[in-house]
C-alpha cells in the first residue's frame, strides 16, 4: 500500500507543463517546483509508530528481591520521524524543450517515471508555436531590445502589405527546407499520406524550420507575429525577427518571445506559479492521461498548422504530376 506520501507521489509521476514568467531562468523554475512538491509530500501526515513488546521490570521497590515482569507496548522510536527524517529527500522534475531567460510561456516538465515518456516527446515530429513581438526602427547586437543598440533606421516606408510579402517569402523557403530534410520519396503515396495527416517533418536533426509565420499585429512600430516551427531556439527566432527588418530596408529588435504550445500543451493546460503544488500538478497530470487516451492514435502531434498542411500537398501533388 506505502505511505500517504509515497501514494502522493505516485500520482504526481507524468507530464505536465507550466507557464514560465520572463526574466527568470528555467533551472529555477524547476528547483522552485521541486521544492514546493517536496514540501507538499512531507507535509502529508505520517503512519503511526509501530509498537513492539517489552518486558520490563517495576519502577521502585526493593532490590533485594526478585521483580516480577510485566509485558509492556511501547512505540518504535527508531521509526519516527525525527530520527529516519523526512521520506523524500529529492524528486526528479525533468525539463522538456527549454527556455531561456528572455522568454515566456509554456514549459513541459515530468515527475519520476513521466521522464521516460519527456525522452521520447524529443524523438516525435512536434511543433511549437511562439508569438513574436517585434519592433521597427532599431538594430541590437542580440537581436533584443535590452542589448547594445548597433544602429538605428526609419520605418515610414513600411506597410502592412509588405511584411506580408516578406514573410511569404520566409514560409516559402522554409517550405522548400522542410521537404529538403524530410527523408521520403516526395513523389510517393507515403509522402502525401504523411502529408495529409501533418507527419511530414525532418528526419533526425535539422536546422531550425519555420512551418507557420503570419502577422496578428500591424502598429508601426511595433508588430506582432505568429509562428509555429521545428527545431527552433529563442534566439533564431529572435534573428528572424532581424532578419526581417533587413528584407524591408530597415531595422527590427525583439521584445518579447512568448511560447503558447509545445505539442499537445497549450497555455490553458500551463500552471502559473502558485499552482505550483502536489495538488494542482497531479490535476494536471491527470488531465494530461485522459486527454491522451482521448486522442486517435492515428493523428499526428506535429500541430503544424493547417494552411502549411494545405500547401505542402500542393507541392507534392505539383511534383508527382509533372
Amino acid at each position: 500500500m506505502g505511505t500517504n506520501a509515497i501514494r502522493a507521489f505516485r500520482r504526481l509521476e507524468g507530464l505536465f507543463c507550466v507557464y514560465k514568467p520572463a526574466g527568470v531562468a528555467w533551472k529555477l523554475v524547476r528547483h522552485d517546483i521541486e521544492t514546493k512538491l517536496l514540501k507538499g509530500l512531507d507535509a502529508l501526515p505520517s503512519p503511526p509508530l509501530p509498537v513492539q513488546t517489552r518486558f520490563l521490570a517495576p519502577p521502585g521497590g526493593d532490590t533485594s528481591t526478585p521483580k516480577r515482569l510485566s509485558a509492556v507496548s511501547v512505540p518504535v522510536l527508531s521509526k519516527h520521524l525525527l530520527v529516519t527524517g523526512p521520506e523524500f529527500r529529492h524528486i526528479r522534475v525533468g525539463v522538456g524543450h527549454r527556455l531561456d531567460t528572455f522568454s515566456s510561456g509554456v514549459m513541459v516538465l515530468a515527475v519520476g517515471n513521466g521522464n521516460k515518456v519527456l525522452n521520447d516527446l524529443y524523438n516525435t515530429k512536434v511543433t511549437r508555436d511562439y508569438t513574436l513581438e517585434g519592433e521597427f526602427g532599431t538594430a541590437t547586437d542580440d537581436f533584443s531590445h535590452t542589448g547594445r543598440v548597433v544602429e538605428r533606421s526609419t520605418y515610414d516606408h513600411i506597410t502592412q502589405d509588405k511584411l506580408e510579402r516578406v514573410l511569404a517569402m520566409l514560409q516559402g523557403a522554409n517550405q522548400k527546407a522542410l521537404l529538403t530534410y524530410t527523408n521520403v520519396d516526395m513523389q510517393s503515396q507515403e509522402a502525401y499520406e504523411m502529408a495529409a495527416q501533418g507527419a511530414l517533418g525532418p528526419d533526425g536533426k535539422s536546422p531550425p524550420i519555420l512551418t507557420g509565420l503570419r502577422c496578428i499585429r500591424f502598429q508601426p512600430p511595433n508588430f506582432t507575429l505568429e509562428v509555429q516551427c521545428l527545431n527552433e531556439t529563442q534566439k533564431y527566432l529572435r534573428k528572424v525577427v532581424h532578419e526581417i527588418g533587413l528584407e524591408l530596408r530597415s531595422t527590427a529588435v525583439c521584445k518579447g518571445v512568448r511560447r503558447t504550445r509545445d505539442g499537445a500543451f497549450t497555455l490553458q493546460d500551463a500552471l502559473i506559479r502558485r499552482q505550483w503544488t502536489p495538488a494542482d500538478v497531479t490535476r494536471a497530470v491527470r488531465q494530461y492521461h485522459a486527454a491522451k487516451k482521448k486522442r486517435p492514435s492515428h493523428r499526428s502531434e506535429t500541430g503544424i498548422a493547417k494552411d502549411t498542411h494545405t500547401s505542402t500537398e500542393k507541392n507534392i501533388q505539383a511534383k508527382t504530376t509533372s
